[in-house]
């Protein structure tokens, strides 16, 4: 390992998903901010909008539109599938979740409000999902873009494994 292999895995700290938090606090600071941002930038966070956030937000696991529909239901909201999707679609272009794409299912972005370029690591066990930063500048792709005029403006990458619960379970 090179000093800078070790300079930089100093300063990555496991991701939300598969580290110990309070996960209450985290839940209230999300939506706190989801809050704030949507009246600095004049948007609506409609009450429908904000309980998808949240039931997002409870769990560090991807959950599909129509997983989100039944427990919008059972919350007291619509049952129709434009309602979930009309949700996901606005928070997803505001930057509160992010689609994963393997899964064809939604999490709460970890990171909003910072422009920034995800990477997701999936548990194949239990379905956590830990959000992490991707680099594009510097990287493989970013040289071959940068080599080929090719301007990236989106980068999705999703890595499939265990995660460090599933992992000491299973040695049990």
């Amino acid at each position: 390992m090179t000093s800078q292999d070790h300079r930089m895995s100093a300063q990555i700290s496991p991701p939300i998903g598969f580290a110990q938090h309070d996960h209450s606090a985290c839940v209230t600071e999300a939506l706190t901010s989801a809050e704030e941002r949507c009246a600095e930038r004049g948007l609506r966070l409609t009450p429908v909008r904000r309980k998808v956030l949240e039931i997002l937000l409870q769990e560090h696991r991807a959950l599909g539109a129509y997983a989100i529909l039944d427990l919008l239901r059972d919350a007291g909201y619509g049952s129709q599938p434009p309602v979930a999707y009309r949700a996901l679609d606005f928070l997803a272009e505001h930057g509160f979740v992010h689609k994963i794409e393997r899964l064809n299912a939604f999490v709460a972005c970890v990171h909003p409000g910072e422009v920034h370029s995800p990477a997701f690591m999936i548990c194949r066990m239990c379905d956590t999902v830990a959000e992490t930063q991707s680099a594009t500048s510097g990287s493989m792709l970013g040289s071959a873009a940068k080599a080929s005029g090719f301007q990236i403006e989106r980068t999705v990458m999703e890595a499939e494994g265990i995660c460090p619960a599933c992992a000491e379970k299973s040695k049990s």
